[in-house]
């Protein structure tokens, strides 16, 4: 483990090593970076996600929007949010749905074409849900 890290380029550590978890899908969105929070988030080893397709965490019912956001910011070069975070929901291995604040990036090459989108995530399930007790207590 320490001879690994010793030849790890120091920007893999950082992503690595990441409290949030962190995915880059290539542009047809296939996933290609994993990292340590996102196996704790979502469930799936970086073996069972790294080659599979994000809709691995998307739930079914969002699918649609997503590529149709995911393709139009490969198109476009510009993500809709524009890096911003939003609430969004995700798929846990057990088949869980987490609520999670994502924000998204596209990763461009030198001549400004789109090579994927990075996502980092967390977890946001917790404060949703309490949250949303909150407001049932509330008098209407």
């Amino acid at each position: 483990e320490q001879a690994r890290m010793i030849h790890t380029p120091l920007d893999a550590l950082i992503v690595e090593q990441a409290a949030e978890a962190v995915i880059y899908a290539s542009k047809p969105g296939v996933i290609e970076r994993w990292n340590a929070a996102a196996v704790a988030m979502f469930g799936f080893t970086a073996t069972e996600a790294l080659g599979q397709h994000l809709d691995l965490v998307i739930p079914e019912h969002l699918r649609p929007a997503h590529w149709r956001g995911f393709d139009a910011a490969m198109e476009n070069g510009k993500t809709r949010l524009g890096g911003r975070p939003t609430l969004t929901r995700g798929l846990h291995k057990t088949g869980q749905k987490l609520y999670l604040e994502m924000s998204f990036a596209l990763v461009t090459d030198a001549n400004g074409s789109a090579l994927g989108s990075v996502a980092v995530a967390r977890d946001a399930t917790e404060r949703v849900e309490r949250d949303k007790a909150a407001a049932a207590l509330q008098p209407r």
